[in-house]
């Protein structure tokens, strides 16, 4: 099956219909009565608790103070699953392809990247990793940049399958970070979860690991071996977080961006707790709040938006009403760029000041302007030109970002690499291309 598409955020948690509640302790009440009882009033009658219910309750809640206590809030999240998931599961989610779609860019324009400058930085970018302690989160990075298909003939880069097995297999994994180390893949109920959060060898965000390898085109029936189980799947992978998502997440732009090239058409799914959530709900959680808060200086929600966007038409995920609000915000967002980009091109990391970003430069890292800088470029790659800032300033940006990368040392960009691997895929994007293809193609080139 080709993985070429056709081109994606939220809902406030109180749209979200709440659980219904029809029994207590094996007697049926209406909602209003139900909600009356959840609320401790009597309803002129009592409920009888038995010891060990007494027990168990004073047992949860003395396990939910441990978690908020010592663990970190993804631990804690784990640990409140295990205790508190239904026993029932919803059932599995109809996943209506084998190959996720791909987000095919819109633009090839040479005046912003040549041929030349766009090899130079690609370069840079490779997945020259180390195998110890191999953070997963580097090789999220390179693999969603360079996809699975893609090969190298110098041995010292990673392949795409090297990459994808790194994340998959936990002997891998075991061989990079040894026994003292907790798995990255988790068994669960309803599937298998990835450990995502700060903690050493984790994922360090909600669905990126998804996210990473669904744009690298992994394939829904390949094999996800965890500690205990060698018949797991990405499936139970997509199944899990599927069952996992919560809109009041801190993070969901790597679930909408999952979701989507996964789902699309279907456009809506149930939660462990059997809420429904839908992609209008996804769209207008990613709108709400001020266009800083979010990963990499609030950049990702917009590519996410993007990407929904980019869904919507072809696969209607949308409601005309939230596809307007969606064309609505990424307005905005353009005209927040025109005015905050600084005369050498480059975008600093509180761009949503507007001008005042410009007038008043923060004193800031390089990393967050070539965060800003690249992930702008990134997303406005994907979108039609309705939704770009002029086209001088655009070719400003690109000629900022290529010069930073190509005179960045390579221990300094294997520091920064998460930051510079979006460099790479948005300058291949603006070549109309993927950074996979555009060096299968350089190297055949060389070859003759």
């Amino acid at each position: 099956m080709s993985r070429r598409t056709q081109s994606v955020g939220f809902r406030g948690l109180e749209d979200s219909p709440p659980t219904t509640l029809t029994s207590v302790a094996g007697k049926n009440f209406s909602a209003e009565t139900a909600l009356t009882l959840n609320r401790g009033e009597s309803a002129n009658m009592r409920l009888p608790l038995s010891l060990s219910t007494v027990i168990a309750v004073q047992g949860v809640c003395g396990l939910g103070l441990v978690a908020a206590i010592l663990l970190t809030p993804a631990e804690a999240r784990i640990v409140g699953e295990t205790v508190l998931a239904p026993v029932s599961q919803p059932l599995d989610q109809p996943i209506p392809r084998q190959v996720p779609l791909v987000i095919e860019p819109l633009h090839d324009d040479p005046t912003v990247v040549s041929d030349e400058e766009l090899i130079a930085v690609l370069k840079k970018v490779q997945p020259r990793f180390q195998p110890e302690k191999l953070r997963p989160n580097l090789v999220e990075h390179a693999l969603r940049t360079w996809w699975i298909k893609c090969e190298f003939r110098d041995p010292a880069v990673m392949s795409g399958v090297a990459m994808k097995d790194y994340l998959t297999d936990h002997g891998r994994y075991l061989a990079a970070w040894g026994v003292e180390t907790d798995p990255l893949l988790l068994d669960r109920d309803g599937g298998i979860a990835i450990r995502w959060g700060q903690t050493a060898g984790a994922s360090v965000h909600h669905d990126h690991w998804l996210a990473s390898l669904t744009e690298a085109g992994i394939h829904l029936d390949d094999p996800v071996m965890t500690p205990n189980r060698h018949d797991g799947t990405i499936r139970d992978v997509l199944h899990r977080a599927l069952l996992d998502f919560r809109l009041d997440e801190t993070e969901v732009e790597w679930s909408a961006m999952a979701f989507g090239l996964w789902l699309a058409p279907v456009k809506e799914w149930r939660t462990l707790d059997g809420r429904r959530h839908s992609f209008d709900d996804l769209a207008t959680r990613l709108i709400r709040g001020h266009r800083r808060f979010g990963v990499c200086t609030g950049t990702h929600r917009v590519y996410s938006l993007a990407v929904l966007m980019r869904l919507d038409d072809d696969h209607k995920i949308l409601s005309p009403q939230t596809r307007a609000d969606v064309e609505n915000h990424l307005l905005s967002i353009r005209d927040l760029i025109a005015v905050s980009q600084r005369e050498d091109g480059r975008w600093p990391g509180n761009w949503w000041d507007g001008a005042v970003a410009a007038k008043a430069p923060l004193n800031e890292p390089l990393y967050k302007q070539v965060i800003a800088t690249g992930h702008h470029l990134e997303w406005m790659a994907i979108v039609p030109e309705k939704f770009h800032i002029p086209r001088g300033q655009i070719r400003k940006a690109a000629d900022w970002i290529i010069k930073t990368t190509v005179e960045t040392p390579d221990d300094k960009i294997l520091d920064s690499y998460t930051f510079f691997s979006h460099v790479g895929n948005a300058l291949a994007l603006w070549r109309k291309t993927h950074p996979c293809d555009a060096w299968a193609h350089w190297e055949s080139q060389q070859a003759r």
